[in-house]
């Protein structure tokens, strides 16, 4: 409930029952001997890099209490300013020899007036203060100290006004700036006054309804930053494509978890192309389907399933023979026009036969079967030659994928059918990625799956994802496929995201190199402090700034103590800025990739029936242990 209270002046400056405390530059004798418009923050500078930060920052953002930083310059009668100085040079001339001091003074004001006419510089007079208060009694005990430190930093004295405090803040008041008290200014230039300007200024949430939750990289505070909608309507980038890199231990997988859960939930579709089980239990949480591949549970897909509302189209006929032909014919080796029209026909002929066949699954055992019996007949009685198409060979060649064969599995499932509507899709590599046979299947139905949804979900945003991609983009046909989809995925309201531990990776792929940093207007780093040495190799390659590269290697340098986050910084285009990836307990335990807590996490998943009560009961009892550990 919002309270009106009053301000009372007498003994000190007082709102309601807050005590406000004044300090203020208003002295020549306080202020630094050398002023400029920048200084080092020694906190983010590297030996390979420096942090600059305004002259007068340390009375603002770094000042780490709730404060007003005024700042008055008034800008008078240039001639009658001269006239007034002049008069008073005459005077101290004059003390000169009962005093040194009105001797240097003397000089002091001569030097201002030489400077003043020979360089025609703007005679101005000027005021800084800081207005500073806590609601919090232990920290309203340490304003001082903060607020003398802050000053000390520009090499400046603070004064804390007590009798004038009341006088200098109503003047402060919008329109009151004519009862200033003049005596508590100095003279001085407007470039001299304009250091002491505090120009920097906090973050803001996007206006955007849609981006993901970071933290404000000094305060924490929570922000709702917008990576690919807002900064396309501004102009900063033209395509929504994304480049992730951070090494080992730098909070990659943990940032792009949060990335990827903030787009799912706002309705994005999602494939991701993974090495390492990073999305396991995300996938689980929101119920994807997830495709991997062990002795056990051998991967298994069923391109010939056609989900709600979809039809034997041109796309997914195109599709379908692309994957026998690789089946059936060595990457040397060509296929001629008529086996290729033989295919077609099959294809054809195959859905015919289902839609009439209601009580026939679609899956390759059936279509083998067709094959074998109905189409054989048909090719039979048109007088079929077996050197147009010889059938007899394509059955024998694809006999390892039907029922009885070695990959029996491969192309027969029966759950995790509808890849078209499914939002959540994750496909991990990481046991067939050097497999001759099963790789280059499932690199044809990544590609299907994400082409179908990227042409068929109009209006929908979808993101393709692929993490560690130098395992994947090694192979050719994925190279190209990467390329493709970084050029025209942003025709169809996508993304292309890659995600890898170093630039080597990409720069070893000659087909993706240019075509994944040309067309990722958006670039994301974490922690380069391991490459800081060699950072000018990813700076040059990637397109970016000194001031780039300076925030990018001042992450993690002074990170806040007691608080467990990683930093980030976003590049877009000429923007770029640093914020915290720091979300609540039960995100880090759907996103940690530590051994241990993973264990533990499934193991609390068995004990209490899903993943979601489990993470659940884990958290609430490891903050009911922090709780104990604090009190005792």
């Amino acid at each position: 409930m919002s309270v009106v209270r009053d301000i009372r002046v007498k003994d000190g400056l007082v709102v309601g029952d807050l005590p406000l405390e004044l300090y203020t530059l208003g002295e020549v004798e306080s202020l630094p001997a050398i002023c400029g418009s920048r200084i080092d923050y020694d906190a983010y500078s590297t030996d390979k890099s420096r942090f600059s930060i305004g002259f007068a920052a340390p009375l603002g953002q770094l000042l780490d209490c709730e404060h007003i930083c005024n700042q008055y310059v008034f800008v008078g009668d240039g001639q009658e300013t001269i006239k007034r100085l002049e008069a008073k040079k005459l005077r101290l001339g004059s003390l000169a020899g009962y005093s040194r001091e009105n001797a240097v003074a003397r000089d002091a004001v001569n030097d201002y007036l030489s400077e003043a006419v020979a360089m025609s510089r703007i005679p101005v007079k000027a005021h800084f203060n800081v207005l500073a208060w806590s609601r919090d009694i232990a920290v309203r005990r340490e304003i001082r100290n903060k607020v003398a430190s802050a000053m000390a930093r520009m090499d400046a004295v603070a004064k804390q006004e007590s009798d004038g405090a009341a006088q200098i803040w109503f003047a402060g008041l919008p329109g009151n700036g004519a009862d200033f008290p003049m005596n508590d200014s100095f003279d001085t230039f407007p470039e001299q006054a304009a250091c002491f300007f505090n120009l920097e200024g906090n973050c803001r949430s996007s206006l955007s309804t849609f981006g993901i939750r970071m933290g404000d990289r000094l305060s924490g505070r929570p922000l709702h930053v917008d990576l690919s909608d807002e900064p396309m309507r501004k102009g900063w980038i033209t395509n929504r494509n994304k480049f992730i890199i951070g090494g080992s231990g730098s909070g990659k997988s943990f940032f792009t978890n949060h990335l990827v859960r903030s787009y799912f939930e706002q309705g994005t579709h999602m494939l991701i192309v993974d090495v390492g089980h990073s999305y396991r239990g995300l996938c689980e949480l929101v119920g994807g389907y997830y495709f991997t591949y062990s002795e056990s549970d051998p991967i298994a897909f069923n391109p010939f399933f056609l989900g709600k509302g979809e039809v034997l189209d041109t796309e997914k006929k195109e599709s379908l023979k692309t994957l026998l032909l690789s089946l059936w014919k060595k990457e040397d080796e060509e296929y001629r026009r008529s086996e290729y029209v033989g295919l077609s026909n099959a294809l054809t002929m195959y859905f015919e036969h289902l839609s009439a066949s209601g009580d026939v699954f679609p899956c390759f055992n059936t279509f083998y079967e067709f094959l074998g019996e109905g189409y054989s007949a048909a090719l039979k009685s048109k007088g079929v030659s077996s050197r147009d198409f010889d059938i007899q060979n394509f059955l024998y060649v694809l006999g390892p994928y039907y029922r009885g064969g070695e990959f029996e599995y491969l192309l027969n499932a029966t759950q995790n059918l509808d890849l078209l509507h499914q939002p959540f899709i994750v496909f991990e590599l990481d046991e067939i990625k050097d497999h001759p046979i099963l790789f280059p299947v499932v690199t044809l139905i990544i590609m299907e799956s994400f082409i179908s949804k990227m042409r068929k979900l109009k209006g929908v945003r979808k993101m393709i994802l692929i993490e560690e991609c130098w395992k994947a983009i090694a192979k050719e046909g994925m190279a190209e496929y990467i390329k493709y989809l970084f050029k025209t995925v942003r025709k169809f309201f996508g993304e292309a995201v890659v995600v890898t531990q170093e630039i080597e990776d990409i720069i070893s792929s000659p087909i993706v190199k240019q075509a994944i940093i040309n067309n990722a207007d958006c670039k994301i780093l974490l922690d380069q402090s391991k490459y800081q040495n060699r950072f000018e190799q990813i700076q040059s390659l990637m397109g970016l700034s000194d001031k780039d590269k300076s925030l990018i290697l001042s992450m993690n340098r002074a990170n806040e103590p007691g608080r467990k986050y990683k930093e980030v910084a976003f590049v877009l285009g000429n923007h770029s800025q640093v914020y915290r990836t720091e979300v609540s307990l039960e995100e880090y335990l759907t996103y940690t990739t530590e051994e241990s807590e993973k264990l533990k996490v499934y193991e609390y998943a068995r004990m209490y029936g899903s993943i979601r009560k489990g993470i659940e009961m884990l958290a609430a009892e490891m903050r009911e242990e922090s709780l104990k550990g604090k009190l005792s």
